[in-house]
């Protein structure tokens, strides 16, 4: 892989997905709306090209990926805005593979699964979403992999790290940086995943320079499950003893929501995976890399709060 092109490249993914390809001296095309926030994050870095564009306008997406080997689709937008642009968005990503015959990596989250009953998520689960946001995420995922590029898709848990804004784990952080009290959506006693963005990106990568990757997907599982209570330990020992975290469970932000942005209203129904354990299984993939070493929850918390304080 020469040069690659990653669309959503401001998001919190997207960003450690463009880093991790110029660590290995990949020349990157940088693809957002922003094109402020794309020149403040890379504008200094010689190996990145910052192209503005809109994904929904298929033309500029595909002049974007022009001579790349590999598109990357780390791109998030709203929940309110996923039924009538998601598709739209897959398939001029799609397309703008096929034109530049191209590869395309895709991230995704968990949604399409559906409740785990307690069991670890395996790439052979049968995908049975109970959320219209899971439907549209198989939907996504189907549209993929009947396509005739040869595609991947890495299915994550809820993201952390530099720059990813759009997450529990930055609600909570923002909030404990400034203030004694933060809030934590979910119980404290539920173990759940948080993947450090810097470790999603580096396997992805690797899987994007794998051709054994390609046409399969991949579940990629964080360092450990973690609590609300055993963040709320950490946050002490890293912030202060006096740092404390309240628990907002399903009703209460369903309470919330009644009050805040249509956003948060949207995420009511996906409030099942904050309130019980779901737990990806990283079986199958660490039989094609090996063991996955991630970064510990007490590094990663340090190097996003130093970022968002910077």
């Amino acid at each position: 892989m020469k040069k690659a092109m990653v669309v959503g490249a401001s998001g919190g993914m997207g960003y450690a997905l463009v880093n991790e390809l110029v660590d290995r001296g990949i020349q990157v095309v940088a693809f957002a709306r922003g094109k402020e926030k794309l020149h403040r994050l890379f504008g200094a870095i010689d190996l990145i090209e910052i192209h503005t564009g809109d994904a929904e306008v298929k033309e500029q997406i595909i002049e974007a990926g022009k001579d790349c080997d590999v598109i990357f689709h780390a791109m998030n937008i709203p929940y309110q805005d996923w039924k009538d642009k998601l598709a739209v968005i897959t398939q001029n990503v799609i397309m703008a593979a096929e034109r530049n015959n191209a590869k395309l990596a895709v991230v995704d989250n968990i949604y399409a699964y559906g409740k785990s009953a307690g069991n670890k998520l395996a790439e052979n689960t049968v995908k049975n979403p109970h959320t219209r946001k899971g439907r549209l995420r198989l939907e996504m995922e189907n549209m993929i992999k009947t396509s005739s590029v040869p595609a991947f898709v890495c299915h994550f848990p809820d993201f952390y790290g530099p720059n990813a804004t759009n997450t529990y784990i930055h609600y909570t952080l923002e909030q404990i940086i400034k203030k004694k009290k933060a809030g934590f959506v979910g119980p404290g006693n539920v173990s759940r995943e948080f993947i450090y963005t810097k470790d999603g990106a580096k396997v992805m990568v690797e899987l994007a320079c794998r051709p054994e990757a390609y046409g399969h997907r991949w579940n990629v599982p964080a360092v450990a499950p973690i609590s609300g209570y055993d963040l709320e330990k950490l946050l002490k020992k890293q912030l202060g003893a006096e740092k404390q975290l309240y628990f907002i469970t399903k009703p209460m932000f369903a309470i919330f929501a009644l009050f805040a942005g249509k956003s948060m209203r949207e995420a009511i129904e996906m409030q099942y995976i904050n309130s019980e354990p779901t737990i990806l299984s990283g079986e199958k993939i660490e039989m094609l890399m090996g063991e996955l070493k991630g970064t510990s929850y007490e590094k990663g918390i340090e190097e996003t709060i130093a970022f968002m304080k910077a």
